[in-house]
């Protein structure tokens, strides 16, 4: 850790030097240098730092979302919950990537777009995990107290549901952290997620992926570490939920 800091401290990732070009990975850039000469480590460490703050914060909002509609879903049963539940079994099986790519495409590139553009498909499966705990829990007997107390339904479901699937919402939270980051990694690869000048892992395997044959190495960091996030976030979240 202390590597990287060091390392992005002494070559910005911004910085240019044309007259060193492309160089291959040594002592002085550990991941070698892009065809303007920017060093590629301190490009990884920055592109990191961005994809991972717009996927926790992304994140955030697709299970917060997830949790008031599968709370909402579950506590109050009856029409509301089928006619919520139905929703998403219509909205499940469309390719909703798709969906994504087509409002970048009409809203515009931008940042808040495309938060906006994740959240709205990957809340559905926390929504389906939320509301199946919630149809336990409802039925608990502190629940059933709580009622004969005469306290309101909405102050039951903040006050005693809300704090006891708070382990369930953090599953869904790591689990759902590796598919959205995957996706803006996806989509800034096709050219419709993070604009330059800002970057994230996916413009630089984008960007790597064009001088494959002649600079490997600006393809195989990149995508090394994107493979790493990913096998890490997964692996978390499978021994967390177990």
């Amino acid at each position: 850790m202390l590597m990287a800091f060091v390392g992005a401290y002494r070559y910005p990732y911004y910085q240019q030097n044309i007259t060193l070009g492309t160089t291959a990975p040594n002592w002085d850039h550990w991941f070698g240098t892009d065809r303007l000469g920017r060093d590629l480590f301190s490009r990884v460490i920055y592109a990191c730092y961005i994809s991972l703050s717009i996927g926790l914060l992304t994140t955030l909002l697709t299970v917060s979302f997830g949790v008031i509609y599968g709370m909402t879903a579950g506590y109050y049963g009856g029409k509301i919950d089928s006619i919520l539940m139905r929703m998403v079994d219509i909205l499940y099986p469309i390719p909703l990537t798709l969906i994504v790519i087509l409002l970048m495409m009409v809203f515009g590139k931008h940042v808040c777009v495309l938060f906006f553009a994740i959240s709205i498909v990957e809340w559905m499966t926390t929504a389906r995990i939320i509301r199946a705990e919630v149809l336990k829990i409802k039925e608990s007997g502190y629940i059933q107290v709580a009622r004969g107390l005469g306290e309101e339904e909405a102050k039951i479901m903040w006050k005693h549901v809300l704090p006891n699937i708070m382990g369930i919402i953090t599953v869904c939270f790591i689990i759902t952290l590796p598919g959205v980051i995957a996706l803006e990694s996806f989509l800034s690869f096709l050219g419709i997620g993070i604009q330059p000048p800002k970057s994230s892992l996916g413009i630089l395997i984008a960007e790597g992926a064009n001088f494959m044959t002649t600079s490997p190495w600006q393809v195989i960091f990149p995508s090394g570490v994107f493979i790493l996030i990913m096998l890490a976030l997964t692996i978390y979240g499978d021994r967390l939920r177990k």
